[in-house]
């Protein structure tokens, strides 16, 4: 990244020399393959691994740190971080006396000294930068001598987390030299049920939190609420759910209301069933977008926002809104599917999820951050609180997974219930649990930019196998071992052994005592209100287009449709046939000329349509034109793409056709190289690209305005007249097509790039696959023969489409990528042109050729200069087109 740009030579050679790993959780990789790798790389280039031992622990994604230790095994050369640029110097000093020199589940994973960026400490007036809250018995009005239940110490140590908060937000504590706000505190735990009792606790004292990544959107109670509604709209008829769905946030009736006089009055029922029904017929109309729109008219946002957490609630039922909607649309269901679907979603209980599920925050604008310290990787805060340290009570799995010794450490999985080694299995998988746990608290411990606020109780249960208990009471400083487990001490010990890591320069250790926080006045705002003002105006000229947007500008505009998740070619439109020798446009089919024979085009007989053309593509970007049976190959993947693409074929039909095509020729830009030549290292399918169309993606960028119909006189100052390019020139000069602004962004994908032999060199070629057909009307009884497909043909069918602007735009396209990527690059060397293969005309090896070119084959190689200049008119440059207009033009 850091080389520049222009020196493509270095960039070059870089490429040739390295390759470079980037790791960070090692997913999905068993030590096995790293040996592969290994193996792979030596005497052949330098391989780099980058990763973090202690942070690759999430196994839930796959993640194994067994897998990471053989590869860093591996090496040659081993380096470290030795600056910690996150936290201050304080806190790491401090986290250090508790943390430094021991081995996290292995000994090859050691917690290091580091030193800090930030010298000393950027928060003031919070107290020292590792506090521990001790929670003695007394506080909870035990003897010496009972026994604490983790219930009510998890109440407990909630309950003081939000006064310590609060008394924290309310004192003079300053970060960086300014106040301190509830955003640059975190609340970290393992368990999301933690940090809701958290929430609820930092609620009640009127402290602003939201829980990041808190689970599925579809275990809360906005979902009940979204049931409720749907079960009245499902069967309005139904009094019992009418006046269920009544109590809802959606129509806001009280149970007082229900039960009251007012309640039992007909008048009433007969008006909330007729609401329930008006919903229920615009469900049918509009969806259940109009719905929610619906019950926002009404009052839904105030009567949620006026309940306590109410805009967490508000949240939650907007997306489960969104959901509903998504679901409806893209699966066609009717009131009684979708509230099947809905049901189904709730019954999945799911936990941590990564997907639209996951529930969105309600507002991060002024609160304090709860979450899990799996979720946290990655992520810092000024002040990092952590209750529950103190709290682990691992079980025996019931399917245990460990390493083994032996065979390189690979990953084991118990499934058989017992057996003469299933004490030793479990005792692997809580030993490998247990080193899980001493990272998880790295993790956690580690967050913190500032200042670290943990806790510790002595809960008989709990405690003794918690990875704070065994790090604080099971070792002494500096040691590497960490026990498993610690009994607990009595309390006056517990003081003693606190005192010493203390006096180390560890945890400065209180009594977690319930304490009331002062009272904070509230912020008045003064701000006189205004009604705000539109003072600039929105450049609606700025778009992402298409080729297959901007052609159909030249068309009448269709109505309002719903379109599908996934949509057939739509470069290809099913043409209407024509009559042999008859063009679209009632003139003479120009004349293929004299020559060989027709041969039978072997698509003749198969389908015509859209979705066909789209199944043929997607065989021909999945298919291996090198495959030793090429007709088996071709068969395999027109099964696979059949399930995406259903059509009514003779699958032996098409591969055999398809095998033809591969073997065809290609014509004078391709030379003797066909389809079947060029592999995977030689094509580049379905290329995608975003193309800045006059600074569509830097306003700053000086560009001028630039319409689609400034290209015309483009093709008229390069092309000759015989170019069949160059008639598309009078079709861009008309209002509908050409006036469209071209500022934004040109999106699309190229079917297929071919890297094919030149020379000396190489040359790289557009090609646009067209399943086009160009003979009678199918099923006339016509025979579909390569004539059809002739150059003369095809030139015909390029002047009454718009192909020739998708040539256009694509061989800018190339030209982009190239010079981009490809060092030394010379467009008259390298950019070969445009290929659109009409495939039914391509007949294999025994294809006519008239006047030099194979039927079904549309070859144009446009010139550099044409490139180059609508490039940069497509780039916005203006000056270079006023040159062409007053000088070649």
């Amino acid at each position: 990244a850091a080389l520049r740009e222009e020196d493509a030579p270095a960039r070059q050679r870089m490429r040739q020399r390295w390759k470079v790993v980037l790791v960070d959780e090692f997913q999905d990789t068993d030590p096995v393959q790293w040996e592969v790798l290994d193996r792979a790389f030596t005497g052949h280039a330098t391989m780099v691994l980058i990763g973090d031992p202690k942070q690759a622990i999430y196994a839930f994604r796959g993640g194994d740190v067994t897998t990471y230790l053989h590869a860093a095994g591996t090496a040659t050369t081993s380096q470290t971080l030795g600056t910690n640029w996150r936290s201050d110097q304080a806190l790491v000093d401090s986290l250090q006396v508790v943390l430094g020199g021991a081995a996290l589940g292995d000994r090859e994973i050691v917690v290091r000294d580091v030193g800090a960026a930030n010298l000393g400490s950027r928060l003031t007036g919070a107290g020292a930068p590792f506090r521990l809250r001790v929670v003695r018995k007394h506080l909870l009005g035990r003897k010496p001598g009972s026994k604490l239940s983790v219930k009510a110490v998890r109440e407990h140590v909630a309950a003081d987390v939000a006064r310590d908060i609060k008394r924290l937000l309310g004192s003079a504590a300053r970060f960086d030299g300014r106040e301190l706000r509830p955003r640059d505190v975190a609340v970290v735990a393992y368990r999301n049920a933690d940090l809701q009792a958290i929430q609820q606790a930092l609620l009640a004292l009127e402290v602003p939190a939201v829980v990041a990544g808190s689970g599925s959107v579809f275990a809360t109670p906005a979902a009940t609420e979204w049931l409720r509604l749907l079960e009245a709209l499902e069967q309005p008829h139904r009094a019992a759910r009418v006046r269920s769905a009544a109590m809802t946030c959606f129509i806001g009736c009280s149970a007082a209301e229900l039960g009251g006089a007012t309640g039992s009055d007909d008048a009433f029922t007969d008006r909330l069933t007729e609401q329930v029904r008006d919903w229920a017929d615009l469900y049918a109309s509009r969806g259940m977008v109009a719905v929610l729109e619906a019950a926002s008219a009404g009052g839904l946002a105030a009567r949620v926002l006026a309940r306590e957490g109410g805009e967490r609630l508000l949240t939650d039922i907007r997306h489960v809104g969104q959901a509903l909607h998504e679901a409806a649309v893209s699966e066609r269901l009717g009131l009684v599917a979708l509230l099947t679907w809905l049901r189904g979603q709730m019954a999945e209980d799911r936990g941590d999820v990564a997907d639209e599920r996951t529930r969105r925050l309600d507002s991060d604008s002024a609160a304090v951050q709860l979450v899990t310290i799996h979720g946290s990787k990655g992520l810092e805060f000024p002040v990092v609180y952590l209750p529950t340290l103190w709290d682990r009570y691992p079980q025996n799995p019931a399917v245990p997974l460990f390493h083994a010794d032996g065979d390189g450490g690979r990953r084991c999985i118990d499934v058989g219930g017992g057996g003469p080694h299933w004490g030793e299995h479990l005792e692997r998988a809580r030993a490998e649990d247990d080193g899980e746990s001493l990272r998880l608290l790295y993790v956690a411990m580690t967050r913190a930019k500032s200042q670290v606020v943990a806790w510790w109780a002595p809960a008989p249960k709990n405690t003794p196998t918690s990875a704070l208990q065994r790090m604080l009471f099971g070792r002494r400083p500096g040691w590497p071992e960490v026990p498993s487990g610690r009994d607990l001490h009595d309390e006056a010990k517990v003081a003693e052994i606190l005192h010493v890591w203390q006096r180390l320069g560890g945890p400065v250790w209180e009594e977690a005592a319930l304490a009331e926080p002062a009272p904070v006045e509230p912020v008045r705002d003064t701000t006189r209100l205004s009604v705000r003002r539109f003072d600039r105006s929105v450049d609606t000229t700025w778009r992402r287009t298409s080729y297959s947007a901007l052609s159909a500008a030249a068309e009448p505009a269709p109505g309002a449709t719903s379109e599908p998740e996934e949509r057939p070619k739509d470069d290809e439109p099913e043409l209407e046939p024509v009559a042999d020798g008859v063009d679209r446009d009632g003139s003479p089919r120009l004349p293929a000329g004299e020559g060989p024979a027709p041969v039978p085009s072997p698509m003749g007989t198969l389908p015509v349509g859209a979705r066909f053309g789209s199944l043929v593509h997607a065989v021909l970007e999945t298919a291996d034109p090198q495959a030793a049976d090429l007709r088996q190959e071709m068969l395999a993947r027109i099964a696979e793409q059949l399930v995406r693409w259903p059509v009514e074929l003779d699958p032996g039909a098409l591969a055999d056709a398809l095998v033809a095509v591969c073997d065809s020729p290609l014509g004078p830009l391709a030379g003797p190289t066909r389809l079947r030549d060029l592999g995977a290292r030689d094509r580049l399918c379905e290329l995608q690209f975003e193309l800045p169309l006059s600074g569509g993606d830097n306003r700053a960028h000086p560009a001028g305005t630039v319409t689609l119909g400034d290209v015309a006189p483009l093709l008229r100052a390069h092309l000759p007249a015989d170019d069949p390019v160059r008639a598309y020139a009078h079709a861009l000069s008309q209002p509908r097509l050409g006036a469209q602004t071209l500022r934004g962004f040109l999106t699309g994908s190229v079917d297929v790039v071919l890297r094919v032999p030149s020379g000396a060199g190489v040359r790289y070629l557009v090609v646009d696959y067209k399943t086009n057909w160009l003979g009678g009307f199918p099923g006339d009884g016509q025979t579909l023969t390569s004539h059809h497909y002739g150059p003369a043909a095809l030139r015909a069918a390029m002047g009454h489409s718009d192909y020739p602007l998708q040539a256009l735009l694509y061989a800018v396209v190339l030209h982009r990528y190239l010079r981009w990527r490809l060092p030394g690059y010379d467009p008259a060397e390298h950019h070969g042109g445009v290929l659109y293969l009409y495939l039914r005309g391509m007949c294999g090896p025994e294809t006519p050729v008239l006047d030099g070119q194979p039927c079904g084959v549309f070859s144009w190689r446009p010139p550099v200069a044409l490139v180059e200049d609508l490039s940069d008119l497509l780039d916005g440059c203006s000056a270079r087109r006023a040159s062409v207009r007053g000088g070649r033009a």
